[in-house]
């Protein structure tokens, strides 16, 4: 293959990773830039949520069919803005919202509730001044045991 060939090969796949899902985008409240939101979690989440949000058993809960139903329950938007991974990133707060507002609808989109008020980089910056450490765990088995049980998807 010549070199333009795989340029232009590269560049095809790397736009197919990069754009996401465009059905029900225009629904995706707080989202303004879905690419840059795709290609933030590429580069500052998937390397332990994996690409498709599932996570590890080890030590990285999954996103999908999951990660929404944290707004359902009292201190459940809270503690997604706490959570070390989201709190200690280097992302400013604007964009760092934007990619929690995505991550929500892209991952749990069904979980999602219909009155649900996008986080803003004013609520993020607030809450990520009170990171989470070693109280995660017990925080996130506290919130999951108010919730209404689901069959595992």
């Amino acid at each position: 293959m010549s070199p333009a060939a795989r340029l232009a090969l590269f560049c095809g796949m790397a736009l197919a990773v990069a754009m996401p899902l465009s059905a029900g985008l225009a629904s995706w409240r707080g989202v303004t830039n879905p690419t840059q939101a795709h290609i933030d979690y590429m580069l500052k989440c998937q390397g332990c949520h994996q690409p498709n949000g599932a996570g590890n058993a080890a030590n990285t809960p999954p996103l999908t069919n999951e990660v929404a139903r944290f707004l359902l329950v009292p201190g459940g938007r809270e503690f997604l803005g706490r959570v070390p991974g989201v709190a200690s990133t280097d992302l400013d707060d604007a964009r760092l919202a934007e990619l929690l507002n995505w991550t929500l609808y892209r991952f749990d989109g069904a979980h999602v509730p219909a009155d649900f008020r996008p986080y803003t980089a004013a609520e993020i910056g607030a809450l990520r001044k009170a990171p989470l450490r070693l109280e995660r765990l017990e925080t996130r088995n506290r919130l999951i045991a108010q919730m209404e049980p689901h069959p595992k998807q």
